[in-house]
């Protein structure tokens, strides 16, 4: 058998054993004691109500991935990107219009796959815990803007880097180069141009909040475009705020449900937070990290673009560009894996940063305690995580263990 195909197919089983080995402990490790810090904050409704959050989300996501294995598997056994490099070859004697259409023939075939388990984790778990918002008139129109981006911004970057990989020498460079290129230009016009298509931004309008945060944007030194309310309460009642853009366009995402559940103090201590990322130099330091993994990226690639196995792996026969591009995805994973392991506790250092700054600026880290407890239950969070599964996907520390060290500022 091809081994490109064998190591493939144990990629996809080792992941699927290993989700299912750290879901199973993460459930177990469900306590029904709240939490001495929660106390008063969590009753026992509540807590029970969250843990049973959790384990319909875990069970629905096990579903999910026990379907998803054999239906991945049996299309690369039977032959389904064969299948679709049939359908896309006769379509065009040029290579980019055909690995424009094998690529649109997958994205399709994706999205009516994941479909149901959006719809079902939208419409049936978060309505049943009283999140849901989203209509199904906003649920089509978020789905058919998110296909349109696909095509605008998607197809065209497929087609250059096709196109690189097709004509120039060390192509690994210069796709990289090109991409970087469109990566920061993204992240730049995506305030204004990109997230507007999915929630309406709105300047905060004069008050104590707004007057609260331009003091302490301005003690900090720290120049905003703007101060934004976003109407997130659109499609769930969970909260949340973040940081995005850079430069002329950067901003401060509050949600509009994060502004009614919140008072000034804490929410100025959340905004703190996000500055502090900012101010740490964590966002430069993310691009900087995101840039150096797709080099070495690319460079891998160009190592393996050409492999006649690797296409074969797939029942293709020659070496179409196109193809190989997103058989690469299944063989980058191991890296793909353990550089997203890196990140994750990068990140999780970042957090505790971010916080500490929050803390010694605001001089109230009780009140980004308190914003803490309240965005934990209001999204109904797992407060007892086990170890291994915040060790692998936890981008942000348990809150449990973000109160511990706010708690050292207090009275400082």
């Amino acid at each position: 058998m091809n081994g490109y195909l064998i190591f493939i197919l144990a990629l996809l089983a080792f992941n699927w054993l290993l989700s299912l080995i750290v879901e199973t402990l993460n459930v177990r490790n469900l306590s029904t004691d709240i939490p001495e810090e929660f106390h008063g904050i969590y009753d026992d409704g509540k807590y029970a109500k969250s843990q049973r959050y959790l384990k319909d989300n875990t069970r629905f996501g096990q579903i999910q991935a026990a379907i998803m294995l054999p239906l991945t598997i049996a299309f690369i056994l039977l032959g389904g990107f064969r299948w679709i490099n049939d359908v896309a070859q006769p379509t065009s004697d040029h290579m980019i219009l055909q690995g424009l259409v094998f690529g649109g023939i997958l994205m399709l075939l994706s999205q009516i796959v994941s479909l149901p388990f959006s719809i079902y984790d939208t419409f049936v778990i978060e309505e049943k815990y009283g999140f849901n918002k989203t209509t199904a008139k906003t649920f089509i129109v978020d789905l058919l803007k998110g296909l349109l981006l696909m095509i605008l911004l998607g197809a065209p970057i497929f087609a250059l880097v096709l196109w690189i990989f097709s004509t120039v020498a060390n192509a690994w460079l210069w796709a990289w180069g090109a991409l970087s290129a469109i990566q920061l230009f993204i992240m730049f016009i995506a305030p204004v141009v990109i997230l507007p298509l999915f929630n309406k931004f709105t300047l905060l309008e004069e008050g104590e909040l707004r007057s609260a945060i331009e003091k302490f944007t301005e003690e900090q030194k720290y120049t905003l475009s703007g101060i934004f309310k976003i109407d997130g309460s659109k499609r769930s009642t969970k909260s949340n705020a973040y940081f995005t853009g850079f430069g002329k366009t950067k901003r401060i995402a509050l949600f509009d449900t994060l502004i009614e559940n919140h008072s000034t103090e804490e929410l100025v201590g959340v905004l703190a937070h996000e500055i502090g990322h900012c101010k740490r130099g964590h966002i430069k330091k993310g691009i900087l990290i995101s840039l150096a993994s797709s080099l070495l990226m690319f460079f891998i690639l160009s190592l393996f673009i050409t492999k006649g196995g690797l296409y074969a792996a797939f029942g293709i026969e020659g070496t179409p560009l196109y193809a190989g591009l997103i058989f690469f995805g299944f063989l980058y994973t191991p890296i793909s894996m353990i550089l997203g392991l890196l990140g994750t506790i990068l990140s999780r250092k970042h957090e505790f940063e971010a916080d500490a700054f929050a803390a010694e600026t605001t001089k109230a880290p009780g009140k980004m305690i308190a914003a803490l407890k309240k965005l934990s239950v209001d999204n109904l969070s797992n407060l007892t995580p086990h170890p291994l599964k915040v060790f692998l996907e936890y981008s942000h520390p348990p809150v449990l263990e973000r109160i511990k060290a706010l708690r050292s500022f207090e009275g400082n």
